[in-house]
């Protein structure tokens, strides 16, 4: 019994290790690809800025396909955990501060990486797929969460569009965000499109 109980001692510590290499890496790879693309992104680029091997990094991602698709994954689940943790309680009727949030959710770094694996995925045979299925996926969560932040009622014709319009909005400020930081312009944007999403939503049978 003693025996099975160090050894188990001895597993959670390494389990925590590789849990936290893990990590370093994804985090790595997003922002090598945010700020180098994806031709300058290689695994031997990252994993130096993890501070490991590349043979730790090819243990648990063998591989480039496989880290970068990991990564995107990975932040897409940070993105959307960090639009929950904005409305702990729900939203309470603020739509402009939902659409801000969703807007911020397609612009800084961590969208700037999607986009580039997106641009990769274009070209490489063996990416397409996982990338393909993996943004439909994220696609279908964000409208979920914004359909449940806007306290939208998808039933009445025209708002599942006027909801997945304001998500391609979102992603159009993202892209021009890539060129030139247009704050103003894009608050602008965002106060014209709760405007509208308060015309459209306020018109759903209470």
């Amino acid at each position: 019994m003693g025996a099975v109980s160090a050894v188990d001692r001895d597993r959670a510590p390494k389990q925590d290790r590789s849990r936290a290499t893990r990590q370093r890496l994804l985090a790595a790879a997003v922002a090598c690809l945010a700020e180098h693309g994806w031709a300058g992104s290689t695994v031997s680029v990252v994993a130096e800025r993890a501070g490991v091997s590349r043979g730790a990094a090819q243990h648990h991602f063998p591989t480039r396909e496989d880290l970068f698709t990991a990564a995107v994954e990975y932040v897409t689940e940070e993105r959307s955990g960090a639009l929950r943790a904005l409305f702990p309680q729900g939203a309470a009727g603020d739509r402009r501060a939902v659409v801000t949030a969703l807007v911020d959710l397609y612009t800084g770094p961590l969208f700037r990486a999607a986009l580039h694996l997106w641009v990769a995925a274009s070209n490489e045979e063996q990416l397409r797929p996982r990338v393909t299925e993996l943004e439909a996926r994220v696609g279908r969560e964000t409208h979920r969460i914004a359909v449940e932040l806007l306290d939208a009622d998808e039933s009445v014709p025209g708002v599942r569009e006027t909801v997945q319009g304001l998500l391609d909005m979102a992603r159009g400020l993202g892209l021009a965000n890539l060129l030139t930081d247009d704050g103003g312009r894009r608050d602008r944007v965002v106060a014209q499109w709760a405007g509208l999403l308060e015309d459209k939503l306020d018109g759903q049978p209470g």
